[in-house]
């Protein structure tokens, strides 16, 4: 019996021109979370291959995982050009209702963030002396996102320096 040896393990550099949308993904991404990721890959680069099929008749890599991942660098000048258009896929050999599942899967798996970690997250940063701004801006939440957080936290040197109106007095910096 041959050893089995993830995709993972094979990723190859393909340019975003051979590569293409599936037509079942169920998966929406905020704008929000698409600045977010974006911002993620000018930082941090590329840390996740996108997952394809690769179609031999077309000679093209259809997307099972990591369509939003291709559209941030469809979409970011900036990212597309440091990566030379070519985007980083690990290819899987499945029929369709296995690539539609796989599609499932994948998007299932990363599930939903836990408020209460998410609240660990602020009050940790926050201690450290993180500011709202950097917190917003760096974490990918709005500043109703980020109070409601600290209030779920229950801590009150979390709101020791802010003011507290209606305004947006207590984000400025």
């Amino acid at each position: 019996m041959d050893k089995y040896k993830s995709p993972v393990y094979n990723i190859i550099a393909v340019p975003i021109e051979k590569v293409v949308a599936n037509e079942y993904n169920p998966n929406i991404v905020a704008p929000p979370e698409m600045k977010l990721l974006e911002l993620s890959i000018w930082e941090d680069g590329y840390t996740m291959p996108c997952v394809c099929y690769y179609r031999k008749d077309e000679d093209v890599y259809e997307i099972v995982d990591g369509f939003h991942r291709y559209q941030v660098m469809k979409t970011s000048p900036r990212i597309y050009e440091r990566e030379r258009g070519l985007l980083p896929v690990s290819v899987i050999d499945k029929d369709l209702s296995e690539r539609m599942a796989s599609t499932i899967r994948h998007n299932r798996a990363r599930g939903m963030h836990s408020v209460e970690l998410m609240s660990h997250i602020v009050s940790e940063l926050t201690k450290s002396g993180m500011s709202d701004s950097w917190i917003i801006r760096n974490i990918g939440m709005d500043k109703d996102e980020l109070l409601r957080l600290k209030q779920i936290s229950g801590l009150a040197e979390l709101f020791a320096d802010k003011a507290f109106s209606p305004s947006d007095d207590w984000l400025e910096e």
